[in-house]
């Protein structure tokens, strides 16, 4: 039998070693201050991915309404493939969805019906090389967005998201450069951060937007 990968880890072990390991960031994360997350959430998986395609290249709220208009139209407040099934494209295109995130939605409600997409029960019993492999197949569902799933919804330990600007921009302000690094030196960058390369992840983002503060 697979064995079940608990949610979450242990944060203050994460913090010391951040602070061990990178003495840069570790000045950052004294400024942030300690980071807290609850990663016990229920989630079904299809409502999460749906929910990610619907607020792809859409401002905050933006992405918040329609993703709103399409959950009423679900039967219990939860996007489910039986429920995207049962709606007609004219539905979801009166919700707000694009043609392309309709066809995204249509390809996960069709997979998820022939058994291809995990459930949350199962993606615990996955590690994160099988989970990426399962949902990226999925029209509109890239390396990214389940990178995010794993993060924020499964309490994945040692996930950075190389492609993620945020990531790349809060790297170059603990470094100090005048660009933001690549994927390929991101990944070399942030190899001490390892076993809990995540948690350095949530801090390079909020390196971010402190300095969004600071410059205000």
């Amino acid at each position: 039998m697979t064995t079940r990968t608990p949610r979450g880890f242990d944060l203050a072990l994460a913090h010391a070693h951040l602070r061990r390991s990178d003495a840069r960031l570790a000045r950052w994360m004294h400024r942030i201050g300690p980071l807290e997350f609850d990663f016990n959430a229920r989630f079904h998986t299809v409502d999460a991915l749906a929910r990610s395609i619907l607020h792809q290249q859409l401002s905050g709220k933006a992405a918040a309404t329609i993703t709103a208009r399409v959950v009423a139209l679900m039967p219990r407040a939860q996007i489910s493939a039986a429920g995207l099934q049962a709606l007609p494209d004219a539905a979801l295109r009166g919700a707000g969805v694009s043609g392309n995130k309709l066809a995204a939605l249509r390809d996960l409600g069709a997979r998820a019906q022939a058994g291809a997409i995990p459930g949350a029960a199962a993606l615990e019993r996955m590690n994160d090389a099988d989970i990426i492999a399962a949902l990226t197949p999925v029209r509109g569902i890239g390396r990214w967005t389940v990178e995010m799933l794993l993060m924020f919804r499964l309490g994945r330990p040692d996930v950075l998201p190389l492609d993620d600007l945020g990531v790349r921009q809060g790297a170059a302000l603990v470094d100090e450069l005048e660009m933001a690094p690549n994927a390929r030196a991101l990944a070399a960058r942030g190899a001490c951060w390892a076993p809990y390369r995540s948690l350095a992840g949530f801090y390079l983002w909020r390196v971010v937007e402190h300095a969004r503060r600071d410059h205000a």
